[in-house]
């Protein structure tokens, strides 16, 4: 029996393992993705580390050493130290912490809040889909980041304020993306047979136009938890975000500012934000193939 007289047969295997476990048979789909599967291993890294970091860190992350300031790497600090003898390596750790629960949760809200948003905007269309767009073009018109200081500014820096201007920011785009969806859907025809035969839009809104639109706006809301790890960097880095002791890699990288001879001091946090921002963006290219049933993995 050759290849070409199993794939069918492979094919039929996958369809019935994609049936039984819909999310497994997508993380199985960008495992087998290269980009995907580096996406995973990194991403699969940063979350265990984070969990751990009260565990397998060497230092305490706030603990002040006037003994080894601005250390270079070496046995006892492998990432150095920093202006205040902190070793750096315990707060990369522990700021992957915050970054990770500030991206997390402010994406969520993004997606709990521009989701509906979208969805009733496209549906109902008229009267409704025009006042709720020309809100979203409004917040869209400024820059994600300078909305991101004004509300953060209006509501004073903090973590959970940094959590709600990044979820503020982008509730628009996924508002404009879902309705986008829905407005092609809405006209589809079993949307009009699930009219003719008498569901409520309610109804049909969760039973048939979330279901067409739910793959994209996950992969929506991967490609967005970098932009909102960029974007809590830079409030942090703008000392907007979480406040100091408290480890952030966007804070750490302000402080390594100060002190260009110290090359140690940027270096970790900038590879530590850029591998994350590599990962998510590569597992959502994943994710998008992945969801795509048009691709044939």
């Amino acid at each position: 029996m050759t290849a070409t007289d199993l794939h069918p047969l492979t094919t039929k295997l996958d369809n019935e393992f994609a049936q039984r476990n819909p999310a497994l048979a997508v993380l199985t789909k960008v495992w087998r993705h290269n980009l995907g599967r580096f996406g995973l291993v990194v991403l699969g890294g940063i979350l265990i580390l984070a969990a751990t970091a009260d565990f397998i860190s060497p230092y305490d992350p706030v603990l002040v050493n006037y003994e080894v300031l601005l250390q270079p790497p070496s046995t006892q600090h492998w990432f150095g130290t920093d202006e205040l003898g902190r070793d750096i390596l315990s707060r990369i750790l522990h700021g992957a912490q915050g970054s990770v629960l500030i991206m997390t949760i402010a994406i969520a809200l993004a997606f709990a809040i521009g989701i509906p948003v979208g969805l009733v905007s496209g549906y109902l269309g008229g009267t409704v889909d025009e006042i709720i767009m020309r809100i979203v073009d409004g917040l869209l018109a400024f820059p994600m980041m300078i909305l991101a200081l004004a509300i953060v500014a209006i509501l004073g820096p903090s973590l959970s304020n940094a959590i709600i201007a990044i979820a503020l920011v982008n509730v628009p785009g996924f508002a404009r993306m879902v309705r986008g969806q829905t407005l092609a859907t809405r006209e589809a025809d079993f949307v009009h047979a699930a009219r003719a035969s008498g569901l409520s839009s309610p109804r049909i809104v969760a039973r048939h136009v979330w279901p067409s639109v739910r793959g994209n706006s996950i992969v929506y809301a991967s490609l967005k938890c970098s932009a909102a790890l960029i974007t809590e960097s830079a409030l942090s880095f703008l000392g907007l975000g979480v406040q100091p002791p408290t480890p952030t890699w966007g804070s750490m990288l302000s402080g390594a500012m100060q002190y260009w001879d110290a090359w140690w001091m940027g270096l970790a946090p900038g590879l530590a934000i850029f591998l994350t921002v590599l990962a998510l963006n590569f597992f959502g290219d994943a994710l998008r193939d992945a969801l795509d049933s048009r691709i044939d993995s």
